[in-house]
């Protein structure tokens, strides 16, 4: 039986300690990372959306190299929006930036009133390379 193992960025540890919970956990060659969003180094949202959403990717790619993984591991995505309609063209323009061109991750987006806060959360389930 494979024990899971967590995961951390370097320079969060704090905020998961802070809240009960890993950035991720690595259960064989799967890794599970927690939603993560954009918050800044000392745990508050960044107030402008686009630079929300900019550092909820630059966070998620931080616990995605903790455990030698990449944007193009990620096998299933599930985004987090408060405001859909309003938020969707800045956010696929970004989304577009992260991952350019196919395969694409499966994706599933979900309209939510409540974050903590944020107004963007991504929560990803990637494969960890042989190499890693």
């Amino acid at each position: 039986m494979t024990t899971p193992t967590p995961v951390f960025p370097a320079n969060r540890h704090a905020l998961y300690e802070a809240h009960g919970y890993s950035a991720a956990i690595r259960s064989g060659d799967l890794l599970f990372v927690s939603g993560q969003v954009g918050s800044r180094a000392d745990g508050s949202p960044e107030p402008d959306y686009r630079e929300q959403v900019r550092l909820a990717f630059a966070n998620l790619e931080a616990v995605l190299a903790a455990a030698g993984c990449g944007f193009a591991d990620i096998v299933d995505v599930t985004s987090f929006h408060t405001d859909p309609e309003k938020q969707a063209g800045i956010f696929l323009e970004i989304k577009s930036e992260v991952f350019p061109e196919p395969p694409y991750p499966n994706w599933t987006a979900v309209g939510v009133n409540w974050l903590a806060g944020f107004d963007f959360e991504i929560k990803v389930i990637a494969r960890i390379p042989a190499t890693a």
